[in-house]
C-alpha cells in the first residue's frame, strides 16, 4: 500500500497553498493525500453559527478547515484521492506521530495573525525537526497559490552524510518526476589557519578541502540514473549562504537533518535552520539515518 502525502492544515491562506502544492506532488507520485488539522488551542475565525448545528464550536471549526483544504485539493486535481481528519493534539505532535505512516509532511509557512505565525514557525520547525518522513515547507511565494514550477530544476545540499543519503535518494525522485535536472551542491570553506612560511604549502590547504567537496558529491550521486542530467557544484563559503543562494533558482531545495543518538527524533543543525527561515523556494527537510 502507498503511503499518503499529508497536510498539516488550519484555515489560513498559506497552509492552502501547501494543500495546493501537496495535490501536485500527490498527482506526480499516483499517491494519495491526507488532510491534517491538529490543534487543543485555535479558534478558527469563521462565521458559522455552532449552536444551529448541535455542535461545540471547535468541532464545526475543525470540520470547515478540513472542508475547504478537501475542496481546495479536489478542485487542483479531481482525481487524486483526498481524505481528512480531525486530530485532539498540539499540531507538531499530531503531525509528528502521523509522518510514521506518510511518504511527506507538507506545511505552509505562515499563520493568520502575528499570534498565529509564531506559533506556525514553531511548529514547522518542530515538525522538521522530529518527524520521521521527509517534510517539505512552503518558502518562497507570497499571493498564497502554489504555482507549477518555473526554474526547472531541484537543488540538494550535500552535507557530511554521503554514502546512502536518503536526502539524495529524495531529491534525485523528485527530479526524475519532475523531468528537470538536478543540481547537487557542496559548500567548502578554508581552513582557518593556514601554513603561509613554506611556499610549497600555500593553497594546499584549500585545495584539500575543495577535492574533499568534489568526492563527496560523486560519492552522494553514484546511484542517480544515467540519463538524469545532474550539475555538481563545488563553492566556498558557509553552507547556509551557499545554500539560500542556490534557493534563488530552483523548485525545491533538499536537505537531509541527521537523527542524534539519545533523542527520540532529529534535531535541527544551524544550516537546515537557517535554510527554513530564509530560502526562497520550498525546503524539504529528509531525515538521515546515523
Amino acid at each position: 500500500m502507498d503511503l499518503p502525502i499529508i497536510v498539516g492544515v488550519d484555515g489560513s491562506e498559506p497552509s492552502l497553498r501547501a494543500v495546493d502544492w501537496a495535490a501536485d506532488e500527490a498527482a506526480l507520485r499516483g499517491v494519495s493525500l491526507r488532510l491534517v488539522y491538529a490543534s487543543l488551542w485555535e479558534r478558527y475565525e469563521g462565521a458559522l453559527d455552532a449552536q444551529e448545528l448541535g455542535k461545540p464550536i471547535e468541532e464545526v471549526m475543525a470540520l470547515d478547515v478540513v472542508g475547504t483544504a478537501r475542496d481546495r485539493a479536489q478542485c487542483r486535481h479531481v482525481g487524486v484521492d483526498v481524505t481528512t481528519d480531525v486530530l485532539p493534539k498540539e499540531p507538531e505532535v499530531g503531525l509528528v506521530d502521523e509522518s510514521g505512516t506518510a511518504l511527506a509532511v507538507v506545511l505552509g509557512c505562515r499563520g493568520r495573525n502575528r499570534m498565529a505565525e509564531a506559533l506556525l514557525g514553531s511548529v514547522s520547525l518542530a515538525v522538521a525537526g522530529h518527524a520521521y518522513c521527509p517534510v517539505i515547507v512552503l518558502r518562497g511565494s507570497q499571493d498564497n497559490r502554489a504555482s507549477p514550477g518555473t526554474r526547472g530544476r531541484i537543488v540538494l545540499g550535500v552535507g557530511e552524510k554521503s554514502t546512502g543519503s536518503a536526502a539524495a535518494q529524495f531529491a534525485i525522485e523528485e527530479a526524475v518526476l519532475r523531468g528537470v535536472p538536478l543540481d547537487a551542491v557542496r559548500a567548502w570553506r578554508r581552513p582557518a589557519h593556514t601554513a603561509t612560511g613554506n611556499t610549497l604549502l600555500v593553497g594546499e590547504p584549500a585545495h584539500f578541502e575543495e577535492r574533499q567537496a568534489v568526492e563527496a558529491l560523486e560519492e552522494v550521486l553514484r546511484g542517480a540514473p544515467a540519463d538524469l542530467e545532474v550539475n555538481r557544484r563545488t563553492v566556498e563559503g558557509h553552507a547556509r549562504d551557499v545554500l539560500i543562494a542556490a534557493s534563488r533558482e530552483a523548485d525545491l531545495l533538499v536537505v537531509g537533518a541527521r537523527r542524534r543518538h539519545g533523542h527520540a527524533g532529529l534535531r535541527l543543525g544551524p544550516v537546515s535552520r537557517n535554510v527554513l527561515h530564509h530560502a526562497v523556494c520550498p525546503v524539504a527537510v529528509v531525515p538521515e539515518s546515523s
